[in-house]
């Protein structure tokens, strides 16, 4: 008997595969080949502009606002409409800046501080695997050029292109940083232990929204948060240093490899990932409270932001006129934790 569901999934992946696909492929190559022939600092002054000239006035910012006034209730709605401002600088100059990607895997030492960075070369000789992790803050996807400065192939979690075509063009920009691709995913996390056993080092973002894993503490609410990087450390001995990535003025950049996380081992596991998680979330936290425009506020990071920014957004004209709703303040801080 034939199944339909099956037959209809197959002829809605034929059709996306041959029109709808390619179609975005070409999108794709139309916005990627002019940023690659223009001028590293070019590109990214152009897509800082766009990005505070129009980022702001999107119904996602609403998204950050909530987000923002959740982790800073001492905010003004002015100070918080600023640090979007300043996010979409930020996040636009990094979105940009991905087709130069190769180009400055050649030329790192024109553009990017590294500092602390004997650590990457301990963890690069100590002779077992090794953990690097970070959070979508500055531009991110600089902090894996500290495997073209070490020498050593650095394996990346990263979420995969629903489109093919599409997902070529983000691997080719990546070649110049050595090591395995892994996409998220059970399978990619067996992949990823197998890399690992064979003493490689590995690199993630832990910061990222999550419909599974585990409730840790971050900003004072909880969040839930990927036990993955506590699971590897605390059953494999992997050592996981921090790295912090920061935009410092246009395309120029710092990034700064803290001392590996350890936390001491308990005999309760479980509780162990919790403490191990939740000092990570801690690192990121301070990293943000630093300087927030360097972060992505769009993510529904907290469970509320989901729904509660709509509702900030109705009120937005309390908003601008400096006035906080109080409902939404209110929702927003409910289970506060100091």
């Amino acid at each position: 008997m034939i199944d339909k569901r099956k037959v209809r999934k197959r002829i809605r992946h034929a059709i996306l595969l041959f029109t709808c696909y390619p179609i975005q492929l070409i999108g794709a190559l139309v916005f990627c080949l002019p940023l690659r022939l223009m001028p590293l600092d070019w590109v990214s002054a152009i897509g800082g502009w766009i990005g505070r000239h129009l980022g702001p006035h999107m119904r996602v910012s609403w998204v950050a606002r909530y987000n923002l006034m959740k982790a800073f209730p001492e905010k003004t709605p002015a100070e918080i409409d600023e640090i979007v401002v300043n996010m979409w600088d930020n996040l636009m100059r990094t979105f940009v800046e991905y087709p130069h990607s190769r180009w400055l895997c050649s030329h790192y030492d024109e553009r990017i501080e590294f500092v602390n960075f004997e650590r990457v070369e301990t963890l690069r000789d100590d002779g077992k695997g090794g953990i690097f992790f970070t959070a979508h803050i500055g531009n991110w996807e600089i902090a894996s050029m500290l495997s073209v400065k070490s020498g050593m192939p650095l394996h990346r979690i990263y979420r995969q292109a629903n489109n093919p075509y599409v997902e070529w063009i983000f691997r080719y920009f990546r070649l110049g940083v050595k090591g395995v691709l892994v996409p998220k995913g059970t399978g990619g996390f067996r992949q990823i232990v197998d890399l690992m056993r064979k003493n490689g080092h590995l690199a993630m973002l832990i910061d990222q929204k999550m419909n599974e894993g585990i409730w840790a503490n971050f900003f004072g609410y909880r969040v839930k948060t990927t036990p993955s990087l506590a699971s590897l450390v605390l059953k494999h001995d992997y050592p996981a240093i921090p790295v912090r990535s920061q935009r410092l003025k246009g395309a120029y950049y710092r990034v700064t490899f803290e001392p590996p996380l350890q936390i001491e081992k308990t005999g309760d596991h479980q509780k162990d990932i919790l403490r191990f998680m939740e000092k990570a979330n801690k690192i990121m936290e301070n990293w943000i409270r630093e300087d927030p425009a360097q972060w992505l506020w769009v993510h529904k990071r907290w469970p509320d932001s989901k729904k509660m920014w709509v509702q900030l957004y109705k009120q937005r004209r309390l908003w601008k006129k400096g006035i906080k709703p109080e409902d939404v303040f209110q929702a927003a801080i409910k289970d506060r934790r100091e």
